[in-house]
This record gives structure tokens, C-alpha cells and sequence, in this order.
């Protein structure tokens, strides 16, 4: 890792400072975003709350934090001598060896001269005027960009606990979202709320370590094995070798995932024998493609319910106590729905001893109290009190930012009913501004690397193209914006997604409205449909200049 750290934070307040663009958010989309544009000659600038790059991969340090994605396709394509000088050391790469290969990313194309450290933008407003951005960093700086870009990522605002008594546990508190890198739990008695996948990571990592380990869960989710194991050279031979192919491949498909292996006959058209074989097949191999044995699986509850029993079986084989194994097993909406988790031993966890699994259903918590929690049935007592209960994805880290467009339209009071958006990428009423994944692109339903990738591309070409017209203001047309997203409705209701109360629709933030957020076509149809509005003279936006410039 580098020592330089970018740009000095908390400085005295200075003279307004101008850039092409601003960037907010120095993860995996920020970064690259921030390449491209100045390989276009452009003067752009990241703005960064965390002390490094990094992101996703910063911030989430808990135990047993690792990727669920096949370690060498969730890397990027743009550069093909990165891809041949970096080598992954495990199947699914975790939290450090991707923290390292940001860093990697950060040394190797000198990102690091045009990024502030420690700084947390805290508003951006559009001048009608002049169309820029202004930006106020929590630094007491003051930016003006033409062009503003949202890199704040999916799962970076994390949710705080609403439970009753909360701040009253006299122990020790940890979040999966901040957790400390000088953590020990060997010998303690912990309690964790939150069975998703930090929650899962977690319990399966500490409870060979913990004395105690009480695991709250009010849902439980499917999880799938990953069968992680170091990275086989011939893997990697192999990848390289065929590089141009699979990432070809990945743009393409539905997920952007190679290994998915998505199937296209149809569960119900076969046999109970054939079925059971490709089933075992791809539990054997492990990781998401368990989840995508045939192309009706995911829109047709009976097709859904032979692979739901399937996994049922599964956990029910390994867990040997039947009581837990019912708890563990989700009921309450179709296999798939919920992001699969991608596990390294998890449902094993609780043939041990020292692991105690609580319904929250069938005894829900009361209060938090000074020595652990209290739920309908009983008091718990522990040493430490984990967390584990996720974010506001999508649009939580855009929410926490004083975004007004056109006449002072704040960003959040546009979406107080559920995101609009134009393709993902652009908002009706905020000219200039660009989100990378935003909602309504494939975004969490996808390999985020090929999505930022695409969506980068997408954003540099457009600036290049307002560039050579000699214009300095794109926007969404408001037909162009409900037209998209109640294409990306239907979509979503042509499938199972929307019956389960997930993260995906917001269902997991009290008051959030429940809105189905990502695009469910596919990266492939998404790329095109992108391409084609830019071939198209960018259907759907208004080119312009900016009222001082025209006059």
C-alpha cells in the first residue's frame, strides 16, 4: 500500500475551487471513473470520507468478509496488463486481497494526487445559470464542476439499530459496517442480530473462535456453498488464455457472471432424475450458479419451489439438530428473491455446541439492556454485541447528501415515493449529474465490476460527445424518465423478485418506500439499450448550453 494519502483534509477554508468534474466516492467506480476522465484531459477530482481508497472494501473489515463473485471476474477489463500482473490467491478473494488490489489500482495508474481523503461531501446544488455543479465538502470547501458524478456505491450507507434500548449494552458494540481492525472475540460470549450476508460471513468466521455465540435471526436466508479454496493455477492460465472471450461473455449475459452458467431449458420440462442431477451438479461446484439451473426458475413459483426444496433438503442435511435446520430454512418467499449468500461453512456452524439459534419470530427482542438483550421469552447476556443488520442500499448514501437540481428540487424530496431515474444513470431535474450503478441499471443484480466498467464508458462518452457538439448540458426529459421506469417495473413483475420483502425494494428501512430498484433485463439488453440511446442522438436527453453561455 501506498504511503501517500491523497490530498490533506481539514485545512482552513479557501477560495472556491473548479474542476471539470467532481467525484464522489473513491471505491471501485470512483477510481476508475476518475482515470478515464483524465485520460480524456479533463481536470476531475475525488472527494472521499474514508482515509484510503477502497470503498465496499474499506469500510466492511468484519470477519470472514469476502467476495461472493469468482475472484478473477470481479476484476477489471479495462486493462489488460493490470489483469496479467495481478494474481488472485483464492477462488473467492477476501476483504484484505481486495482492499489490496484497490490499493494496487490506486499506485499503479497514480490516482492518488487527485483524491481528498477524510472529506465527506455534504451538498451539491445545480446552477440553472451557469450549469455547474456546486459543492460543499464537510472541510468548509466550496467546488463548482460542470460535471458532478455519484460514486457513492449500493451498500455504503449503513443502517444504524432502531432497536429499543440500544445505546444501553454497558459491553462491548461492533458493526459489521465499521468494524475495528484490533477486534478479539476469542473466549467471549457474543450475541449478533442479522442473519444476511456480513451476518452470515461473520458468525461462520467466530464461532469456532467464541465461547458463547447467541445468533438472533428474525429471516433467515438461502446461502449456498462456496467451496473457496486457493486459486488453481489452471484457473488463471485458462482465464488469460480465453480473457477476450469471457469478458466478452460477461458483457453479454444476464449477470455478468461467466461461472453462473445460466440454464436455458425449463425445470418443469424435465425429469425428476435429470432435475436432482443438474441440482447436484451445481451444488458441487458451488458459488451462484446453484441458483440458475433453468430459466424458469426465477419466474415460475413451481419451477422455484423444486429448486427451494432442493436446498431445503440440503440444509437439513447438514444441520443435524431438525429443529434449527426449520429455523434456518426461509419460508416466506421464493429461493432467489433475496440475494443469495455464497458461504464458507455456514449451516455447519450450528452443530456446534457453543451456537445458539433464536427465532426472533417466535420471540422477538424487547430492549437492549446494560448486560445484553431481553426477548419476549428471556434475558441474554454476553461480553460483545454485534450488528449485523445491513444498509440503505441503493439510495441511502445519495439520501445522506443535499443534492438539489433545477430551481432548488431537492434530490430527496423527488424521491420521497421510490427512485426515478433515466436508464440508472441520470435523474430528470438534475442536469450534469451522473450516478454510476444508480437505481433502475442492473446495479446489485449484477458483477458490479462490469456494471461500474459499463457504466463508466457510458458517462466518459457522453462528456466527450457534449465536448465535440460544443454543448454543457445533458439531461433527462421527464417522458423519458417515467417511460424507463415503468419499464423497469414491468420488467421486475415478470418475475419472482418482488415477492420478497428485500433490501432490493427497501423493505428493510422503516418508511422506505417499496420499490423494486434494479433493472431485472440483464446486463447484456441493458448495454444495448444504453448504446442505442447514444447512437440515437441521445434519446431521452435534452443537449443544451448553459443559459450564461448561450446568451
Amino acid at each position: 500500500m501506498s504511503d501517500s494519502k491523497g490530498t490533506d483534509a481539514g485545512k482552513a477554508p479557501a477560495k472556491t475551487t473548479k474542476y471539470d468534474a467532481v467525484i464522489v466516492g473513491a471505491g471501485f467506480a470512483g477510481m476508475y471513473m476518475l482515470h478515464k476522465l483524465r485520460g480524456m484531459g479533463l481536470n476531475a477530482h475525488v472527494f472521499e470520507a474514508g482515509s484510503d481508497v477502497g470503498g465496499t472494501w474499506f469500510w466492511n473489515r468484519y470477519p470472514g468478509a469476502r467476495v461472493d463473485i469468482e475472484s478473477q471476474e470481479y476484476s477489471f477489463s479495462f486493462s489488460k496488463d493490470l489483469e496479467e500482473e495481478w494474481q488472485w490467491t483464492e477462488r473467492y478473494a477476501p476483504q484484505g486481497e481486495l482492499l489490496d488490489y484497490a490499493n494496487h489500482i490506486a499506485d499503479r495508474f497514480d490516482l492518488r494526487r487527485d483524491i481528498s481523503f477524510n472529506t465527506r461531501v455534504e451538498s451539491a446544488r445545480y446552477d440553472d445559470q451557469s450549469g455547474l455543479w456546486r459543492i460543499m465538502t464537510d472541510q468548509g470547501e466550496t467546488i463548482e464542476a460542470r460535471y458532478c458524478v455519484m460514486a457513492t456505491g449500493c451498500l455504503s450507507a449503513a443502517k444504524t439499530p432502531d432497536i429499543p434500548g440500544a445505546g444501553n449494552f454497558k459491553g462491548e458494540t461492533l458493526s459489521t459496517a465499521t468494524w475495528p481492525d484490533d477486534t478479539d472475540l476469542a473466549g467471549k460470549r457474543v450475541g449478533i442480530i442479522g442473519t444476511g450476508s456480513s451476518g452470515i460471513q461473520t458468525i461462520t468466521t467466530i464461532a469456532p473462535q467464541v465461547e458463547e455465540l447467541y445468533v438472533f435471526q428474525r429471516t433467515p436466508n438461502y446461502s449456498v456453498p462456496a467451496h473457496n479454496r486457493p486459486l488453481d493455477p489452471a484457473v488463471r492460465e485458462d482465464w488469460l488464455a480465453n480473457r477476450e472471450d469471457y469478458r466478452q461473455q460477461q458483457r453479454e449475459s444476464g449477470i455478468g457472471i461467466v461461472a453462473l452458467e445460466a440454464g436455458e431449458d425449463l425445470a418443469l420440462e424435465q425429469s425428476e432424475e435429470d432435475r436432482q442431477r443438474e441440482f447436484e451438479r451445481r451444488w458441487a461446484k458451488g458459488g451462484f450458479c446453484v441458483g440458475a439451473p433453468y430459466a424458469d426458475t426465477g419466474v415460475d413459483p413451481a419451477a422455484n419451489k423444486l429448486l427451494a426444496d432442493f436446498v431445503a433438503g440440503k440444509i437439513r442435511g447438514i444441520v443435524k439438530d431438525p429443529h434449527t435446520a426449520d429455523l434456518l430454512i426461509p419460508k416466506t418467499y421464493p429461493f432467489g428473491t433475496k440475494r443469495l449468500v455464497v458461504d464458507t461453512g455456514y449451516f455447519e456452524v450450528y452443530n456446534q455446541d457453543n451456537v445458539h439459534l433464536i427465532d426472533l419470530n417466535e420471540t422477538p427482542i424487547e430492549t437492549i439492556t446494560e448486560t445484553g438483550l431481553r426477548t419476549s421469552e428471556r434475558d441474554y447476556e454476553f461480553d460483545t454485541l454485534i450488528y449485523a443488520i445491513g444498509f440503505d442500499a441503493m439510495t441511502g448514501a445519495l439520501d445522506r447528501i443535499d443534492i438539489r437540481g433545477r430551481d432548488g428540487l431537492k434530490l430527496k424530496d423527488k424521491w420521497a415515493a421510490g427512485p426515478l431515474t433515466y436508464l440508472g444513470l441520470t435523474v430528470s431535474g438534475f442536469p450534469n449529474m451522473f450516478m454510476i450503478t444508480g437505481p433502475g441499471s442492473p446495479s446489485v443484480l449484477s458483477n458490479m465490476i462490469v456494471s461500474i466498467e459499463q457504466h463508466v464508458d457510458w458517462i466518459a462518452d457522453c462528456i466527450h460527445d457534449m465536448g465535440e457538439r460544443q454543448l454543457t448540458v445533458v439531461e433527462a426529459t421527464p417522458e423519458a424518465e417515467a417511460e424507463w421506469v415503468a419499464h423497469v417495473n414491468e420488467i421486475a413483475d415478470t418475475t419472482l423478485y418482488p415477492q420478497a420483502n428485500s433490501w432490493y425494494l427497501g423493505a428493510n428501512v422503516p418508511g422506505k418506500p417499496r420499490v423494486f430498484m434494479p433493472y431485472v433485463g440483464g446486463v447484456g439488453v441493458y448495454r444495448e439499450v444504453c448504446d442505442e440511446v447514444a447512437a440515437n442522438g441521445y434519446k431521452g436527453f435534452t443537449l443544451s448550453r448553459a443559459p450564461a453561455e448561450a446568451s
